[in-house]
């Protein structure tokens, strides 16, 4: 079972929170948003579950994993979106259920003017362990 962990702040991209986005690759519409961190940021906590939750599923040999594993840290500089910079990470995050948001004073937040774009945030997380289908590994 994972275990819930509070990101560090992040700047919102692409939030999906009110209505789900996109289809994915499964051909599901799901919420979701992308997590923009700092150069520098601690992702250890967030680093460690994703690897014992992907060692309890797959085992300690990492050469034994799926081959369409893909490590959900990706760098931000592999993008030329605007506010994505060099040496931070990213991470997208996405979920079939419609997450809460509160504000800081922990009020539900339903006007989608206070959760957009480029503002900053904090998310509780689960990290889980999946296989791609198999007609869709790159």
């Amino acid at each position: 079972m994972s275990e819930t962990i509070m990101t560090p702040k992040f700047r919102v991209s692409f939030p999906d929170v009110f209505r789900p986005g996109k289809a994915d690759d499964s051909g599901k519409q799901k919420y979701g948003v992308t997590m923009l961190f700092e150069p520098g940021a601690d992702l250890s906590q967030l680093q460690q579950e994703a690897a014992r939750v992907g060692t309890e599923k797959w085992g300690a040999d990492k050469t034994k994993w799926p081959k369409g594993w893909k490590n959900p840290f990706k760098e931000q500089g592999d993008k030329a979106y605007d506010g994505y910079v060099a040496g931070g990470k990213y991470i997208a995050a996405k979920s079939s259920q419609r997450p809460g948001l509160v504000n800081a004073r922990n009020e539900d937040i339903i006007d989608e003017a206070e959760f957009y774009a480029g503002c900053y945030a904090r998310a509780t997380v689960k990290a889980f362990a999946y296989e791609a289908r198999k007609d869709n590994v790159r």
